[in-house]
């Protein structure tokens, strides 16, 4: 596993921490970045937690603090989540459990084949725009929106076989302008509408969903050993 090591002005030196891509294209590339602290009893305190997930940069990073039983702790550069979708299927993959308790609920998780999965309610999302364009070129051509509102926007690549373009803007002002892929946002487009979908977000990443029984949503997708960086992305 690859570690990263950061510092801060009020904490020492911390090393143990997996970066992992997820919501990776066919070809392997792109994904989202996310940091998986794997022992969170060495940063139990919230304040401390959301520290280290701001001086880091990732959209979200992750404390696992129950290995055994998926117990794990989101955060993004500015906020703690009760749920969030492309953490969880990092974390699915690199603990190998067969469920996940955030704050929110119990995430059903599952490997298969080159795929990690999670099981999930939309109502446990955090809040999310969908808003659709006319096509994938107009997805494309979308600037930077103004802060304030997170944006998720969306456009049919090829409605019949539920294939979708999209890009997210969070708008949180943090310092991470757009993310690369989102789970919760594409648990809310399924949701929506209903189907199972085959997103293409951001540069070149890939979500699967459907809905399952008893108002679940299952989001999946494929997770790798990512790359280091210590500041944020700002895609």
């Amino acid at each position: 596993m690859e570690r990263v090591a950061w510092f801060t002005a009020d904490m020492s030196e911390y090393d143990d921490c997996d970066v992992l891509a997820v919501f990776c294209g066919p070809d392997g590339r792109h994904g989202n970045e996310l940091g998986v602290v794997r022992d969170g009893s060495r940063m139990p305190g919230r304040d401390e937690r959301q520290a280290l997930a701001a001086k880091v940069g990732f959209s979200e990073t992750v404390f696992v603090d129950d290995p055994e039983r998926g117990v794990i702790d989101i955060y993004t550069p500015s906020t703690r989540l009760p749920f969030a979708g492309y953490p969880c299927v990092g974390a699915a993959w690199l603990l190998d459990v067969p469920e996940l308790v955030v704050p929110a609920g119990v995430v059903g998780a599952r490997l298969d084949g080159e795929f990690s999965w999670i099981e999930a309610r939309a109502e446990w999302a955090p809040p999310r725009t969908l808003r659709q364009y006319g096509s994938a070129a107009e997805i494309d051509a979308l600037p930077v929106p103004p802060e304030g509102e997170w944006i998720y926007a969306w456009a049919w690549e090829d409605e019949a076989a539920g294939r979708v373009r999209a890009r997210g803007f969070p708008g949180r002002g943090d310092g991470v302008v757009e993310d690369e892929a989102t789970g919760a946002a594409a648990l809310l487009l399924t949701a929506e509408l209903g189907r199972a979908l085959n997103i293409r977000q951001g540069r070149g990443s890939q979500m699967l969903t459907a809905p399952q029984p008893g108002d679940l949503i299952e989001v999946g997708g494929r997770v790798r050993l990512g790359s280091a960086r210590s500041g944020p992305s700002g895609d």
